[in-house]
């Protein structure tokens, strides 16, 4: 029977110890003494330094330095876009890829890897600045005028590109700051038909036989980039019953949303999205079978959209789950009964759950139509109205900018997102995006503010090649000359993409500005929440993923499956069974093997471990993460969950929730024996 995560956190807080290895911790607060309870061991500050030292975030995922002159491992599907960007005169996405020589890894333009140097608490002076007695709308914009002055003065102090992050639903706040790196090479990534082996239907499912790796390479004035720390290759990897920590950016949980928040998720988040998806995963699916030219194109796309639906479907089921829900609900209701009998917390938070309550009533009609007038469909489209935005933001005051556009680090990021362009043809995107205009056209009509300049009399469908198809948009100096000409230029440019970015922006950001006036109302009062919760329980507790650099613990470990107990890890054998087992041809060969690794079934050690599972706490974001033992040794490579840790955004199962890893020793196999990377097994072995 599951138990949810609000159930296990707010019950047990009461008592020494949470009654399994749940969590997403920051490094500021691991809980060492449950680890050293539990295990008989937990790490030192040194280690707890190198291996945050050793960690870096990519855009969406994670990885980590593995060796001293600047390799960097994480998961080919983090990678995926980038590979597929730098795919020029070779398709390193269908036939794989590696560097012999320095001299041959491929320089990726845009991607930026971020390593966490320094965090500063700063909830007591961002508190400060809320005026007594203020309201929602007041106290929120106090709380970020704050932030955003204290996130100005770190970068000022430091160098470093400094972010605010919000933790425990806004009971406290913190700046993080990151040491960048912006010359990134790719060194080898494996046949997408091996990383992804599977592919959609194996996607969430154990057992599994997926070598879901690349690895790049950080430069600095033209050379490798010499790290002071690294996570040393472990020869002898782990075995079952391991104690294991993970180290990365888990991107977002809503374990501490209120009952009506989760409840506003269910009902109207995600049944459109879940309908929109769906749609355009087939329509994908289409072009993906015209041919291998269309393969190709689609392929990021499609894995992400699959990807998405399948991982949105088992949110929503969580919380179609009466049982759970009811949990949580008690759960709730046990906490507000205790803010409710303790004067000074009820008068700070007693009405907070019936204010979000209703806050969701007026939110649920400004979702449904922010979801149909959404870019997502349009990545080429919404960077240009997020730079136009972004121009317009920086001639206003900084406290009247929107969130996300306040302080020059933020706008200088767009700016850079923007020069860099998209990772894929603007042509790619018009499936999907005429199936977000056609359902915005029936639910808006014509004459909608968004719609009208974007169909102009037109069908979605023309309307949608109108504006991608023709479009110069790809190329760096046509972006380059618009940042130089700025808004004048922009206005004036007669591309189609950017001059539909400059009519549809200004209604997009009213409509941004009425949803943050929604938000403002809910973001105090779950900051009055977790300050209550933090009288009531204290502060033993770990906050929400925020796409922040975290630390789970937990252990090589089965769980039950079918009748019997899950495999804690599979081997090569395994993938040339189910080869063989399915064929070549099955379900778009999703399980067909590349030429050279059918062939290496003879040359290959076919027990070498291939993935395997643990209890580790993870959630989207943390693909390529590391997983490292008690020296702090690179055993594992995250790359998934068990299709029963989707619900682990709203609460946890420990007795269910798996990590699915890449084992080390596998990439190892495979660059010895298949892909020819013998040199970088010496480079990442210390030989």
């Amino acid at each position: 029977m599951r138990l949810p995560l609000t159930a296990l956190l707010l019950a047990s807080l009461a008592t020494p110890a949470l009654r399994s290895d749940e969590g997403m911790w920051t490094f500021s607060s691991i809980p060492v003494a449950k680890l050293m309870e539990k295990y008989g061991w937990a790490p030192d500050q040194a280690w707890l330094d190198h291996v945050r030292m050793s960690s870096l975030r990519f855009p969406g995922g994670s990885g980590s330095f593995v060796s001293k002159d600047g390799l960097v491992l994480t998961n080919h599907h983090v990678g995926h876009n980038f590979i597929q960007a730098v795919s020029k005169d070779a398709d390193f996405v269908k036939d794989g890829f590696v560097a012999n020589t320095r001299e041959q890894e491929v320089k990726v333009p845009g991607l930026t890897l971020m390593m966490l140097q320094e965090t500063v608490n700063v909830t007591e002076e961002v508190e400060k600045a809320v005026p007594q007695g203020a309201n929602e709308k007041v106290a929120t914009e106090a709380r970020v005028a704050a932030i955003s002055r204290a996130q100005k003065a770190m970068s000022e102090k430091t160098g470093l590109q400094c972010e605010t992050v919000s933790l425990f639903q806004g009971g406290e706040f913190w700046i993080y700051c990151y040491k960048t790196f912006k010359d990134v090479r790719l060194v080898a990534c494996p046949e997408y038909q091996v990383a992804a082996f599977g592919k959609d239907d194996d996607n969430f499912t154990w057992p599994r036989h997926d070598l879901d790796f690349s690895l790049f390479r950080v430069y600095e004035d033209d050379k490798p980039y010499n790290p002071q720390h690294y996570l040393t290759w472990s020869k002898v990897g782990t075995k079952n019953g391991d104690l294991t920590f993970v180290t990365g950016h888990p991107g977002s949980t809503s374990r501490l949303y209120t009952v009506a928040q989760m409840e506003n998720d269910r009902d109207v988040i995600y049944p459109p999205i879940l309908r929109n998806l769906q749609t355009n995963v087939e329509r994908l699916r289409e072009v993906a079978r015209s041919g291998e030219e269309g393969e190709r194109q689609v392929s990021a796309q499609l894995m992400g959209m699959e990807n998405s639906l399948k991982a949105l479907t088992g949110y929503h089921k969580g919380l179609l789950d009466v049982e759970q829900m009811a949990r949580v609900r008690a759960t709730e209701e046990e906490l507000i009964a205790k803010v409710k009998a303790n004067p000074n917390l009820n008068a700070l938070a007693g009405d907070s759950w019936d204010k979000i309550a209703n806050a969701m009533k007026d939110y649920a009609r400004y979702t449904k139509e922010n979801q149909l007038i959404n870019l997502g469909s349009s990545p080429s489209l919404f960077l240009a109205v997020n730079y136009i935005r972004s121009l317009k933001e920086a001639d206003r005051p900084e406290d009247d900018r929107l969130q996300g556009y306040k302080t020059e680090s933020e706008l200088t990021r767009i700016s850079e997102s923007f020069e860099n362009g998209p990772t894929n043809d603007p042509s790619n995107d018009i499936p999907t995006f005429t199936n977000y205009l056609n359902a915005a056209q029936k639910a808006l009509g014509d004459d909608h503010p968004y719609l009208s300049p974007i169909l102009n009399g037109n069908s979605p469908e023309d309307a949608a090649k109108n504006a991608l198809s023709n479009t110069t948009f790809n190329d760096g100096n046509f972006r380059k000359k618009l940042i130089e000409g700025g808004l004048k230029a922009i206005a004036a440019t007669k591309d189609p993409l950017v001059a539909l970015a400059y009519k549809i922006e200004p209604y997009m950001t009213d409509f941004r500005r009425m949803g943050d006036s929604f938000r403002s109302v809910v973001t105090d009062h779950q900051a009055r929440i977790a300050k209550a919760r933090f009288e009531v329980y204290g502060h033993d507790v770990y906050p929400d993923a925020t796409f922040t650099l975290r630390l789970s613990y937990g252990t090589v470990e089965t769980f039950p499956m079918e009748g019997t107990l899950a495999q804690p890890y599979t081997t090569f054998y395994g993938m040339y069974d189910r080869a063989e087992s399915w064929g070549p041809e099955a379900r778009w060969a999703s399980w067909s093997l590349p030429e050279r690794w059918d062939k290496a079934r003879n040359t290959i050690n076919l027990k070498t471990p291939y993935n395997f599972i643990t209890n580790n706490d993870i959630t989207g974001g943390n693909s390529g993460s590391p997983l490292v033992d008690k020296n702090a040794e690179l055993v594992g490579l995250a790359f998934d969950g068990n299709i029963h840790s989707l619900a682990g955004t709203y609460y946890f199962d420990p007795k269910m929730n798996r990590t699915i890893a890449v084992d080390c020793r596998s990439i190892v196999e495979a660059l010895n024996t298949v892909m020819g990377g013998k040199h970088l097994v010496e480079e990442i072995l210390g030989r």
